[in-house]
């Protein structure tokens, strides 16, 4: 029996694990569905290739379907199937604890993108410096995002970031603009705002993180 739960919206989706002090560190990874047999899902998250267990405890979010929403209970009563939630070739977003050698996973998320050169892990990402810079959008697309500040001693500076469907966006009213349906950077970030903008930088690629809305 497997516990599903399934949202509209997955803003709506708040999840916490409280465990004893050795519980294993919870990690993430992104990427694309490469096959899905009995109780595994195996997704490709940049270079690498990860084979996932998943049980009674694991929990699946999908965007948009609220029309399934059905959780398995105590008392025996079935939920959805993760079959029929995740598919190959759906991006998404992994929760997991090693344990014994093996990967299990806590949460599924599906989303819109697997990411910058197919996703990646927590590791890999812990593993590569972020840095921030502050300044005023000139520029906004569904790819790119520039700003224009002022650096140390007075100096003035212009980037362009790249976006992509990992890049998070935060600020006063987002979270509202995307309960009514799907948006885009576009939809919440313009020409003239104010933004603080949260970046990796990798060889000639600079690449947005998050995007936070300065009021």
């Amino acid at each position: 029996m497997r516990r599903m739960l399934v949202t509209g919206s997955v803003l709506a989706f708040l999840a916490s694990f409280v465990g004893p002090a050795h519980a294993q560190e919870t990690k993430s990874a992104r990427g694309t569905v490469t096959a899905m047999a009995g109780e595994t899902v195996t997704v490709k998250a940049g270079t690498q290739e990860l084979k996932f267990m998943v049980d009674q405890k694991t929990t699946v979010v999908v965007e948009g379907g609220g029309t399934a929403e059905r959780a398995a209970t105590a008392k025996g009563t079935a939920g959805p199937k993760l079959a029929e939630l995740i598919k190959v070739g759906d991006a998404v977003e992994v929760s997991y604890r090693e344990t014994g050698g093996m990967l299990h996973a806590t949460n599924v998320r599906r989303v819109p993108s697997a990411g910058a050169g197919g996703g990646g892990t927590s590791d890999q990402r812990a593993s590569t410096k972020e840095e921030s810079a502050n300044g005023t959008v000139t520029a906004v697309s569904q790819t790119s995002l520039s700003i224009s500040g002022s650096g140390a001693g007075g100096s003035k500076f212009t980037q362009t970031y790249v976006i992509d469907g990992s890049t998070r966006v935060v600020g006063e009213g987002v979270g509202t603009a995307a309960s009514k349906g799907k948006v885009t950077i576009t939809d919440l970030v313009k020409k003239g705002d104010r933004v603080s903008v949260t970046f990796q930088a990798a060889g000639t690629t600079v690449r947005a993180t998050e995007v936070r809305i300065i009021k």
